[in-house]
């Protein structure tokens, strides 16, 4: 099964700019963000494999057999060079694309991202995971966000809808056990993207946080590599898209400004 994306714009026009959603979501948590891009920037918002419209389509797993999937697509798509930004896993997935496709990536801007240091919140991100009803997806969502954020009723009813698709549980099973591993501890962990390689990169990389992040805590942004620009929202939590899209829609018009593919 090939995977489903939202296509706004013409990719033949300029570079698209690729979205990547986190663990659990879907293209739809990115509607108010694109409502503040420009509107000549062209889009591809991604169902990342095992979710929403890409539940059965290959690549179900971590942020590497993710990045392996949006890459063939976009190879299929006849996309020469984008712009990339991705939530949490999708900003791992985003951070994995630069590093094998360099001459392709323009710019990438990660948040929240995972794989930046071991620490992750495996028990709310495990509860969050198999919330099944209203009311449990948006306490899952209470703890994932900023102090007194206000969670959009669609939002929840969007991802219950896709979670009540046939094999949807099994397949967040399954992308659960790939990003997470026991440590000796008994604790679970995440596993890390290679800095040193990352901070070889001569693409421009954003990394945003937010500062009461109780997913992946924002202390693992003081490991970024000095190419890495980072910004700090202090009252985010970690649903970053849904809790400031206007400001991550400035700092991704900002990112596809300047078309680099001249250079790549």
């Amino acid at each position: 099964m090939a995977l489903h994306a939202i296509v706004a714009g013409d990719l033949r026009k300029k570079p698209p700019l690729v979205l990547l959603h986190g663990y659990g979501c879907g293209a739809f948590i990115w509607k108010k963000v694109v409502a503040g891009l420009d509107p000549a920037q062209p889009v591809i918002a991604y169902d990342m494999p095992g979710h929403a419209g890409s539940l059965h389509a290959e690549g179900i797993g971590g942020a590497g057999k993710m990045a392996k999937a949006i890459r063939n697509d976009l190879d299929l798509r006849g996309v020469t060079h984008f712009h990339v930004a991705g939530h949490s896993l999708g900003g791992a997935t985003a951070a994995l694309l630069a590093l094998r496709e360099q001459r392709r990536v323009l710019s990438a801007t990660l948040l929240a991202p995972g794989g930046f240091g071991p620490a992750i919140n495996h028990r709310l991100l495990s509860h969050y995971a198999q919330a099944e009803t209203h009311l449990d997806l948006i306490w899952a969502l209470e703890g994932m966000c900023g102090f007194n954020a206000v969670i959009d009723d669609d939002l929840v009813d969007d991802m219950l809808a896709v979670r009540h698709l046939p094999g949807a549980q099994e397949a967040l099973t399954r992308i659960f056990e790939a990003i997470t591993f026991p440590a000796p501890s008994g604790e679970r962990v995440q596993g890390e993207l290679p800095l040193d390689a990352l901070a070889a990169l001569a693409t421009p990389i954003r990394v945003v946080w937010g500062g009461e992040d109780c997913i992946l805590p924002s202390w693992q942004a003081d490991r970024l590599p000095d190419n890495i620009a980072l910004t700090r929202i202090a009252t985010a939590g970690h649903m970053l898209v849904e809790e400031y899209p206007a400001r991550i829609a400035e700092l991704l018009r900002e990112a596809t400004a300047i078309d680099r593919s001249h250079l790549a």
